[in-house]
């Protein structure tokens, strides 16, 4: 006897009758406290193993890894490879965006976690340029891929483990927990380096290759980032599947090629992710990568030439700004909207790129010993906050762009093809432009990436109240095809 109409209905709504009151089922429910934690810490060691590279690539790595010659050149160079893994994010994000929306976001979780660890640890171990000649170089750019392979798959499942497990009009409070993992990434990866370089009494205008810090020391946390891999691992091995994704493998929504749907039927949402998150990318990667190198270089090439320690702790107070700003923008984002929160966030980055060539101009901050530390600190908190607000916000917003059964996928190549425009380039571009026209210019540029962040906003439409479930119903009545799990 065949099955009416009616009688479909009554068994999808029996179905779904459980998701959707409490969107957790007995068997698949997990802990609060583990979702947060998990996310957190995952996403904190990601990131921490990030920054260490960032760090290094402006204060050691142009003296061991790179021909001596114009110290400014060599920089120029490290930050090349430093703008490696922002290439390899997005071909990370759809590797592991596709295992993410087929095999799930647990396992795909620790796949990202794994590669990127041991891409970290390895770089710990590489002889340099003056051992083994062009070979370092080429073999940090490729470990700086894998790094970039791992973390383009790692922001996009953190994220969705926090948004698919959110309570009904909580879903920005929630997914900033993995956002946190950015602050505080930073703050133990420079943390961990200014203590060393107090150990050492390592100072950043040391040239010796001879110096302890050069040696071996800047190794020790590439080679204890294990230990926080480690932790990561055990903390998401005790997780379960999200109840979002299990109710599209229950219904067989799986797709065999969630890329192809992707890029087919969401290419909009693509590109309105990607130029959502560019002003955000642009301001954090100034903020964090080429400020260090403005601010530590030499007076002589036209810099600041603050020392080292001075300048590193100034950013580690500055960070807090960013890490308390993002929970602040989570009740903000869900309380006004995304769209209309971003416009206003994003309108304050303009004029914060505006105020480049006063803050940071020689003449006014000052150079060396005499530098205005205070004032520098000023202008790094504002950028930090601006950060805070802006990013705070993105790990929702861009997950409600997709339906579940390639939200793993359209979230990771948004927020990771942005990261070319937005922060691959940046770092280059910015000591580029700072070294020919100065730190004004640098601004100017800020200026331009959000910019186009503000009409991508203006574009898109607000996500505040979509229901995960609810994107997913309505691709299956839009006739998008589906394949039993």
């Amino acid at each position: 006897m065949g099955w009416g109409a009616a009688d479909l209905r009554t068994a999808r709504v029996a179905l779904e009758s459980p998701w959707r009151m409490n969107l957790v089922t007995p068997e698949l429910e997990t802990p609060r406290h583990r979702i947060i934690i998990a996310s957190t810490v995952g996403t904190t060691i990601e990131f921490f193993d990030f920054y260490i590279y960032a760090t290094a690539a402006v204060s050691v790595f142009p003296l061991l890894f790179f021909p001596a010659g114009d110290g400014s050149t060599a920089l120029l160079a490290s930050m090349a490879t430093f703008g490696v893994a922002f290439v390899a994010r997005p071909i990370g994000s759809l590797l592991f965006g596709h295992f993410g929306d087929r095999a799930g976001r647990k396992a795909t979780l620790l796949g990202s976690l794994l590669l990127m660890g041991l891409a970290t640890f390895a770089i710990g171990l590489l002889p340099t340029y003056h051992q083994i000649g062009l070979f370092a170089p080429a073999l940090l750019a490729l470990l700086r891929f894998c790094q970039g392979l791992g973390l383009g798959g790692e922001w996009s499942g953190a994220a969705l483990l926090a948004t698919e497990t959110a309570e009904k009009g909580k879903r920005a409070q929630a997914a900033m927990w993995p956002q946190l993992g950015a602050p505080f990434g930073f703050i133990l990866a420079n943390g961990f380096f200014l203590l060393l370089t107090f150990w050492f009494q390592y100072d950043s205008k040391a040239t010796s290759l001879e110096d302890p810090f050069l040696v071996w020391g800047w190794r020790i946390p590439f080679l204890l980032s294990i230990l926080m891999v480690l932790v990561g691992l055990y903390v998401r091995l005790k997780l379960r599947e999200t109840p979002v994704f299990a109710h599209a493998v229950e219904r067989g929504e799986k797709l065999k090629f969630p890329l192809v749907k992707l890029f087919r039927h969401d290419y909009k949402e693509l590109i309105l992710g990607t130029f959502i998150m560019l002003a955000t990318y642009g301001l954090f990667y100034l903020m964090t990568t080429w400020i260090l190198s403005y601010a530590i270089g030499s007076v002589r090439l036209g810099f600041l030439g603050i020392g080292y320690r001075d300048f590193l702790i100034l950013q580690l107070i500055s960070v807090l700004w960013f890490a308390a700003m993002i929970p602040f923008s989570g009740h903000l984002a869900d309380r006004f909207g995304r769209r209309a929160f971003l416009l206003v966030v994003t309108a304050g980055i303009i004029l914060f790129g505006f105020s480049f060539g006063w803050f940071l101009a020689p003449e006014i901050m000052r150079t060396g010993l005499e530098a205005n530390q205070w004032l520098m600190l000023t202008f790094l908190s504002i950028g930090m906050a601006l950060m805070g607000l802006t990013f705070g916000p993105m790990s929702a917003l861009l997950p409600e762009l997709f339906p579940t059964n390639r939200r793993y996928s359209g979230s990771g190549v948004a927020y990771n093809f942005s990261s070319i425009l937005g922060a691959a380039l940046t770092p280059f571009v910015a000591a580029w432009l700072a070294r020919d026209h100065g730190a004004w210019a640098v601004g100017l540029y800020l200026v331009m990436l959000a910019s186009m962040t503000f009409i991508a906003l203006l574009l898109s439409k607000e996500t505040q109240h979509r229901d995960l479930h609810t994107m997913e119903d309505e691709a299956t009545r839009a006739g998008i095809e589906c394949t039993s799990p």
